[in-house]
């Protein structure tokens, strides 16, 4: 979810405004794709991906841009950017050599939109070159830029593809776009409302920064070098905390130097990884317990001798030891329900059941305390 915008109380539940952050919409689905995953996390089992759908393809309460889902609000400030992305550098002149590409692919649009990518030839005459996956993928990179610069937008989705319309017949006609320099500011402070902590400047990130420049209010956090900003909005607030499995994707996280420095939370994504090299799993999801970081899970396909849960009880709630009544206790302690099963564990590991947003789905997830 986008960290400024439309209330969420228009599509899901009632979420401070202030408190949205984006929500990324990697298609990997080791438990449920991403912007599902952190949905369920947060929001608890009455989420449904019905939902978000509906947000983002018919009530357009929501936008995917850039591997991001946001708030419609959002688009002004990201529109801003646009009159600048790609009007210099290679991208600008990989355009520019293949403007009657760019042309082709507007002109389709607009008499056949929305289409997916392979709906739409290839006709440019210098290929995108790159020692990666990208090289002569012509059709998504071309797309990929005009929606940066503003110039077609992702009308929906069916199933992972994107679907691929005019900004006109997906964004609302009555747009504010403000100045670059104001634009920027404002993403700032809504970022900074959103993580109420942050660094002002950090090195630069893909997709989404994390620093927020002069936003907030100075601050020094004991045991961490250097200074903060924070939310004045968000200091003396009223916290209530709860016990959740996260995404790995999820904005809390996401800036792995912060989680280090706040939370002495140490984490690593290894999906990228060969499996003989990964410490944690291939999908390892931190588990927040009240203002704390307490360990990861990570799934586990064939348990022993395990229950399971049905699809739709929240949050994995029912947690398996292994006669270790001390760690039995600290489940308890947060909030899961430990039962001693005849399954060899590690003696620092719980599994516990975790249904999937996809109905009929459960994953058990074994978990390191820190």
């Amino acid at each position: 979810m986008g960290p400024e915008g439309q209330p969420a109380e228009c599509w899901l539940c009632p979420v401070p405004e202030a408190r949205l952050r984006p929500r990324m919409t990697k298609t990997t689905a080791a438990i449920a794709p991403s912007a599902d995953l952190v949905a369920w996390s947060r929001l608890g089992s009455a989420y449904q991906p019905a939902h978000l759908q509906r947000a983002l393809e018919q009530d357009r309460t929501l936008f995917e841009h850039n591997a991001l889902v946001r708030p419609m609000s959002d688009l002004g400030l990201l529109l801003a950017a646009s009159r600048t992305s790609g009007s210099r550098g290679r991208t600008h002149a990989w355009i520019r050599d293949n403007d009657r590409f760019r042309r082709d692919i507007l002109e389709l649009l607009g008499s056949s939109g929305p289409l997916s990518s392979r709906d739409i030839p290839d006709t440019c005459v210098v290929p995108w070159a790159s020692t990666g996956w990208t090289n002569n993928r012509n059709v998504t990179q071309m797309l990929e830029f005009l929606m940066m610069r503003g110039e077609v937008a992702i009308a929906g989705r069916v199933g992972r593809e994107r679907l691929w319309d005019l900004p006109e017949r997906v964004y609302p006609a009555d747009v504010v776009v403000p100045s670059g320099d104001d634009a920027h500011r404002i993403r700032n402070e809504r970022r900074l409302a959103s993580l109420g902590i942050a660094r002002q400047k950090t090195p630069a990130m893909p997709i989404e920064p994390v620093d927020v420049g002069d936003a907030g209010e100075p601050a020094v956090v004991e045991g961490t070098k250097g200074e903060w900003r924070v939310d004045p909005a968000a200091l003396g607030a009223d916290f209530e905390g709860r016990t959740a499995l996260l995404s790995p994707f999820d904005r809390l996280v996401y800036d792995r130097r912060r989680a280090q420095e706040l939370f002495e939370f140490e984490y690593t994504l290894e999906m990228y990884k060969p499996a003989a090299k990964r410490r944690w799993g291939y999908y390892a999801l931190p588990v927040l317990h009240d203002d704390r970081l307490v360990g990861e899970g990570r799934r586990n396909r064939r348990p022993q001798g395990l229950c399971l849960a049905r699809a739709g009880d929240p949050r994995g709630r029912e947690v398996h030891a292994h006669d270790d009544q001390s760690r039995a206790g600290r489940a308890g302690g947060l909030g899961l329900v430990a039962r001693p099963q005849d399954v060899p564990l590690k003696s620092t590991s719980f599994v516990s059941t975790v249904p999937a947003v996809r109905p009929g789905a459960v994953w058990y997830v074994q978990y390191r305390f820190v």
